[in-house]
This record gives C-alpha cells, structure tokens and sequence, in this order.
C-alpha cells in the first residue's frame, strides 16, 4: 500500500510529460514530480489522475503503476542512481502493482 507522500508523488509522476519509454533517471523523475506540483498542486494533480481514469482507464491503471513503481525506487535510492539502473527491482515493483 502506498503511503500518502509517494502517492502524491506517483499522482505528480503520472499527470507530468515523462513517459516510462524514456526511462527517466532519477533527477529527471525528482525534477518532473516537483514541476507538476508546483504547476498543479496536490488537488490539481489529483483531480488530472481521476481525469484520465475516467477518460482512459484502459491506460491510466498501467501508467500509474509506472508511476508509483519509479517514485518508489527513486525516492528509496541516492540521488545519482538512474531508475534504468535498477530493472530487476522496477519489474518486481511493476509487477506487485499490477
């Protein structure tokens, strides 16, 4: 179960222009959260997520697994450590979220 913070964090992740084929390292994913909640605010992001739910849902539930999987290991490890360094434990993230 996702704690409050990172959910607010994986919310920032999903609605931000970062895509998981990018494979983001970290700094870009930290700069991405902070940017969309400095654009949108806790509510707005929120509010963004239930949008694509209710437009997409066929997408969202994988992007936002995405999300909370990649804020997870980000948030977890140094901040020089790239998420693509870290595929093992992203695909059980990916996995348990799914």
């Amino acid at each position: 179960m996702a704690t409050t913070l990172e959910a607010v964090r994986a919310e920032a992740l999903f609605v931000s222009c970062l895509q998981s084929s990018q494979r983001p390292d970290a700094d870009e994913v930290r700069d991405a959260v902070s940017g969309a909640l400095r654009e949108f605010g806790t509510r707005g992001c929120a509010t963004l997520v239930a949008g694509e739910y209710g437009e997409h849902p066929d997408t969202a539930a994988s992007r936002m697994s995405w999300a909370l999987a990649t804020v997870r290991a980000v948030y977890t490890t140094p901040p020089d450590t790239p998420v693509a360094a870290l595929p093992g434990r992203l695909i059980q993230r990916l996995a348990y979220c799914a």
